[in-house]
């Protein structure tokens, strides 16, 4: 046998039993963990708890309790006992209890009788204005990646909209669409983008493609920076034409970056309130009012647990949204060799 001495060479001769073998670690050695990285991540976790999770827990039981009534007798307001899952059904199934108890359905003109149109509204919205922004978005990024005179200063003029607060861009779109504004004018009649049912979810919808489309545009181009110019030079040297190469190479590579831009954007629509309310009125009986609108309203009139149980279903709602969509995202994002490979 040969074994090493301690000049660096070897010698002949046996080796002796455990010479070579790595120093062995005692069981509670192995057990002991590294806290470090917990530590340096508690005082995040602490925050998030008290902004995010005593809010969202707060709410959840609020919404099982009845809203604070008004004593006659005494002239102050009085805190309501457990009311169960009353305030679901009142939204769920647009159904109220009267001052002696009986249950009707919500009256029209209520915010409860307007929940499933909102409903609707909210998830319209956001089908159509997120489509036609992937859309825009995927031909502006594609335009931005080309090597041009002025591209960086294209980029950064195509930004602007998307800086603009939101409230700034309603009111500047409100003027637009108004009786003597621009776009009556450009038309050549006069439409109620303000008043009328589907011309003001229109003008919701342009208003929402104008300011938001570059932020789509710029997370599908930093997707596409990331394609090498190789990749594209080996499949013209292959044959491959110009819709080849976009479906069966930009597409799949830019993929994990476009369904991330879906996800941000598709969770934003769903809880959408300033562009609507500022255009066209925050009462509630707007054609262009959101889930996120009727929460806001029941607040303004006094009925905070009933806004509770209403906001926990609107987070409920963007949550089961969120988890098929991350679901689906992860999935994707993974080739197959790849997650063969893992199994295997």
């Amino acid at each position: 046998m040969v074994r090493p001495t301690g000049a660096g060479g070897t010698t002949s001769g046996p080796v002796l039993p455990g010479e070579n073998e790595a120093p062995s670690v005692s069981p509670r050695a192995q057990k002991k963990r590294d806290w470090r990285p917990v530590y340096l991540v508690a005082p995040s976790m602490v925050i998030l708890a008290v902004v995010i999770a005593y809010p969202v827990l707060r709410a959840v039981y609020l919404s099982f309790q009845s809203d604070r009534g008004f004593d006659q007798d005494t002239g102050r307001f009085i805190d309501g006992g457990f009311y169960g899952l009353g305030h679901y059904t009142k939204w769920i199934f647009q159904q109220t209890s009267t001052s002696l108890g009986e249950t009707i359905s919500c009256p029209p003109g209520t915010l409860c009788s307007n929940f499933w149109e909102s409903v609707g509204v909210t998830f319209f919205f956001a089908g159509v204005t997120v489509s036609i922004e992937v859309v825009l978005g995927f031909f502006m990024a594609i335009i931005m990646s080309q090597a041009f005179a002025g591209r960086s200063l294209l980029r950064a003029s195509v930004l602007i909209p998307w800086a603009i607060p939101t409230a700034v861009t309603a009111v500047l779109w409100k003027f637009i669409f108004a009786d003597q504004g621009i776009a009556n004018k450009l038309v050549g009649s006069r439409i109620g983008w303000l008043t009328d049912e589907w011309p003001a979810r229109f003008a919701v919808i342009i208003s929402d493609v104008w300011k938001t489309t570059p932020f789509v545009a710029l997370l599908i181009l930093a997707g596409l920076q990331m394609i090498p110019k190789d990749v594209y030079e080996a499949a013209k040297v292959d044959g491959a034409t110009a819709w080849q190469r976009f479906t069966q190479i930009t597409l799949p590579l830019v993929k994990p970056a476009l369904m991330v831009a879906v996800l941000f954007r598709t969770l934003d629509v769903l809880r959408m309130y300033d562009l609507p309310a500022i255009l066209h009125g925050a009462g509630g009986a707007s054609p262009t009012t959101t889930v996120s609108i009727l929460v806001v309203a029941d607040i303004r009139q006094g009925n905070f647990n009933s806004a509770s149980a209403l906001s926990t279903l609107v987070f409920l709602m963007i949550f089961g949204v969120a988890f098929i969509m991350v679901k689906w995202l992860g999935a994707s994002a993974i080739r197959a060799d790849d997650a063969h490979g893992k199994r295997s």
